[in-house]
């Protein structure tokens, strides 16, 4: 199953998006990496490394982040793996692409086919 890294600034939110995508797809293989290790708002390395180890597998990973250093921190950790690892940054709706993932990958959906459902979640309209 293709493995979801949530990354926020905010360890509350990342835990919170995973906890709200687990009511829709219980069983999916997210897991949050959210703020620094004393509790504090900001991206740690460690926590998104250890994240993407987490959930890695053959059928790859997605990371879904809120902004800014979350995006760059993401980029540096992504550095030390093989270039041939199936990690990919999406860049979409965290809350919403998060939910489509997650779902998608439990029904056991290739990365490329739940990137491509991520990427319909920048035009949702909310109502």
């Amino acid at each position: 199953m293709v493995g979801i890294v949530i990354v926020s600034h905010s360890e509350k939110l990342a835990e919170s998006i995973v906890d709200l995508t687990r009511m829709m797809a219980d069983g999916a293989n997210i897991v949050a990496a959210g703020g620094l290790e004393d509790g504090s708002f900001g991206t740690s390395y460690d926590r998104i490394k250890e994240a993407i180890e987490k959930v890695y597998s053959a059928e790859g990973v997605i990371i879904l982040m809120d902004m800014g250093s979350a995006v760059m921190t993401t980029e540096m950790v992504l550095e030390e793996f093989d270039a041939g690892s199936k990690i990919r940054m999406v860049d979409a709706p965290i809350v919403e692409s998060a939910v489509a993932a997650s779902v998608s990958a439990l029904c056991g959906n290739s990365i490329e086919d739940i990137i491509a459902e991520i990427e319909e979640t920048k035009n949702a309209a909310k109502f």
